[in-house]
């Protein structure tokens, strides 16, 4: 089955606890602290495949979770990082925002991609130790990890496109000049998927070239096949546009080209400008009769388009028109990459992140993900662990902004699981 475009979520792994602990040693100040860091939690990484030709295992499996970092240990040791989640795609896979649709990554190289990043370790109390506060009984907790809803959509990497109406020979095509082996057939949609196949037109001379199916009239509305495939056509650099000049099928070659061009133009405007090569097939059903022929290059030179006769069936004319191509891709771009345009949410430049104070009914609120990580990683019994709170609370602005909102002694604020009575 092909499947080329899925909806996951991927979930990095939390990273682990530090740890408070301590040591009896003598002339150390309650034992010491020898708490560990925890480890790091594991990244989600895409990794291209080439060996992979559709989504399908995705359509199966929605959620897909990295390990998390162990907690820290005693003696100052660290927790054992969690494992990397690898994620094979195949080689064309972009990544997408469900919520934005903006591209995150065009899986098109053989880079690996972090995806979403694990969290990192909490430090252990270790790190707390200063000559006034010797005995710290307060780490911090590991960072969570990212969760993130994305769209995997798969658009082959193919240097040419073939399109045209169903049963004009495309496929036929395809199989004569590479080693790919589409169903062949004479009825509409023998093919129900797109197939790849490279052709070698000299030695170090060759491209990879894509059987479109299912374009007809209406396809960029939804109609047949094309809809679903259209896509797989946007980073070609050049169109064989195969018509039947022969009009075996009782239609109008020059009408058949005109409508599968407005199905190009309603699914993009840039696919509507890419270069073609306009192909009448099956000239050897024509006979002596070259009207039709002339017809369609008239139709070629008076729009800009290259012009090539061929009979896929009897092999006439398909060399020169591989070296035709061949010709074409040498004065045109490489294949299209989609630049990322998702940014992800960056820390503040003093170290913070988003914050917000708001009044419901009678208490102050603080919320935020920065709020939460500091009010993780206090120890609201030990009276070092409570300074530590409140000067990470004064330097970020928090108590400042409280007093913006009209805060007074006595009112009531509530920072994470702390509810206390406000002091000046």
């Amino acid at each position: 089955m092909f499947i080329d475009i899925a909806k996951i979520k991927i979930v990095s792994g939390k990273g682990g606890d530090g740890k408070v602990g301590f040591h009896r040693e003598k002339y150390v100040a309650s034992g010491g602290p020898d708490g560990g860091d925890g480890g790091r939690g594991g990244s989600v990484i895409f990794q291209v495949d080439d060996n992979l030709s559709t989504l399908l295992d995705f359509r199966y499996k929605k959620k897909y979770v990295a390990a998390a970092g162990e907690n820290g240990g005693s003696k100052r040791c660290k927790g054992k990082d969690g494992a990397d989640l690898v994620i094979r795609v195949p080689r064309g896979t972009i990544i997408r925002d469900q919520k934005t649709g903006q591209v995150i990554r065009d899986l098109s190289d053989d880079e690996p991609f972090v995806a979403a990043k694990g969290g990192n370790g909490g430090w252990g109390n270790t790190h707390f130790a200063t000559p006034t506060r010797q005995a710290p009984r307060f780490a911090k907790p590991g960072q969570p990890g990212v969760e993130r809803d994305i769209i995997l959509e798969l658009k082959l990497l193919a240097d040419v496109g073939l399109v045209g109406f169903p049963n004009v020979g495309k496929s036929t095509l395809l199989s004569m000049v590479s080693a790919a082996r589409p169903k062949i057939a004479n009825y509409h949609f023998t093919t129900l998927v797109p197939n790849l196949g490279v052709v070698s037109v000299g030695e170090e001379q060759s491209f990879v070239m894509a059987d479109i199916p299912g374009i007809i009239e209406g396809a960029s509305e939804g109609a047949g096949l094309g809809h679903d495939f259209l896509r797989h056509i946007d980073r070609c650099r050049l169109l064989l546009h195969l018509v039947d000049a022969a009009g075996s099928e009782g239609r109008d070659p020059l009408e058949d080209i005109e409508k599968i061009n407005a199905e190009l133009a309603g699914y993009s405007e840039f696919l509507a400008a890419r270069p073609q090569i306009i192909v009448a097939n099956k000239v050897d059903l024509l006979g002596e009769d070259r009207a039709p022929v002339e017809a369609l290059k008239a139709y070629a030179d008076e729009h800009g388009f290259q012009f090539a006769e061929l009979s896929a069936a009897t092999n006439q004319g398909v060399a020169e028109l591989m070296r035709m191509t061949w010709n074409a891709l040498q004065e045109l771009p490489p294949v299209f990459i989609y630049e990322p345009e998702f940014v992800e949410s960056a820390e503040d430049t003093d170290g913070t992140r988003d914050w917000t104070v708001e009044k419901v009914e009678d208490y102050y609120v603080v919320s935020g993900a920065w709020v939460d990580k500091i009010m993780g990683s206090v120890n609201v019994d030990d009276y070092e662990s409570r300074q530590y709170m409140d000067r990470m609370l004064k330097s970020a602005g928090v108590y400042e902004k409280l007093e913006e909102m009209g805060v007074q002694e006595g009112d009531f604020v509530v920072i994470g699981d702390l509810e206390f009575e406000y002091v000046y």
